[in-house]
């Protein structure tokens, strides 16, 4: 029952977060910094009580990584908030020039597809790749090491969603609740956990799809949009069917990246000489 029962209570709890903020006028920082540590304290229970794999929970070594990694992580989405809010400020109009009911879903939309496409440009792009594939270093996925990126690969794509967000002229409200719940997916596609969605696949996405994204084999790679997979069927990149899981998750090449427990080469490998990497191109 959980497992079908665990995506439904989430789903609510952020339309209740953003409807309570909208109500009360809560401070947005304050609502999102809320949100994170409930959506990852959710999910982290979930993990214990139906996992996917159980040797893919972190071992204490590597929540010590995990939590540096977090920590930068935080730090670069920190400095993309201060420049998009400077953004939202200088562009966003201050009331919703459509009904919030209307407002909402279409921001939902722009912010998706701009992430889609920033996100699979990242694995196309080479430049872009030395800074994404740290992510895809990983030989395992859960909850606590999807803050594992490097920290300009956050920036950028947090510049990219609010700039697409802003440039269209969405208000601050509807721009709230957008990040709410690209907020909550970010982290529920990412756990260790055994749910099932079911045609619900087809709309949002979620962890059946993201372990396939992680996959060494290109061919069942794909699934670039971290909450909505309408972009993935109408960009050719749906990959998932019922029953399917990777054949493996990580790199193609292991030895094209540093391993994720070397931060500091993890951060500076985009800097090292071409003649010291091998495999630079994306692994999906």
């Amino acid at each position: 029952m959980l497992r079908w029962a665990a995506y439904p209570l989430l789903l609510l709890a952020v339309v209740a977060a953003a409807a309570a903020a909208l109500a009360e006028h809560w401070d947005d920082g304050d609502v999102l910094a809320f949100a994170q540590v409930a959506a990852i304290g959710y999910l982290w229970v979930l993990e214990r009580l139906i996992p996917y794999r159980t040797d893919w929970h972190p071992g204490g070594r590597e929540i010590r990584c995990y939590g540096l990694y977090f920590a930068l992580t935080m730090a670069g989405g920190a400095l993309g908030q201060l420049l998009a809010a400077a953004m939202v400020a200088r562009l966003a109009t201050p009331h919703p020039a459509l009904p919030l009911g209307a407002e909402i879903p279409l921001a939902l939309l722009t912010g998706s597809l701009a992430k889609y496409l920033f996100h699979r440009w990242s694995h196309r792009n080479p430049l872009l790749w030395r800074l994404h594939g740290v992510h895809h270093a990983l030989d395992k996925v859960n909850v606590t090491n999807n803050g594992v990126n490097h920290l300009l690969d956050v920036l950028l794509g947090q510049i990219a969603v609010q700039l697409a967000l802003t440039a269209v002229g969405f208000s601050r409200q509807s721009v709230l609740c957008a990040t709410l719940f690209v907020l909550a997916q970010g982290y529920f596609v990412h756990a260790n956990i055994d749910v099932r969605i079911g045609w619900l696949n087809h709309l949002f996405a979620s962890p059946e799809q993201h372990r396939l994204h992680h996959s060494t084999v290109l061919d069942e790679a794909g699934h670039f949009g971290a909450d909505l997979a309408i972009w993935d069927h109408a960009f050719g990149s749906f990959t998932w069917r019922p029953g399917r899981v990777p054949t493996g998750v990580g790199l193609q090449d292991p030895t094209s990246f540093p391993p994720p427990g070397d931060v500091l080469a993890s951060l500076l490998h985009p800097w090292r000489p071409a003649a010291a990497r091998t495999g630079t191109g994306p692994s999906a």
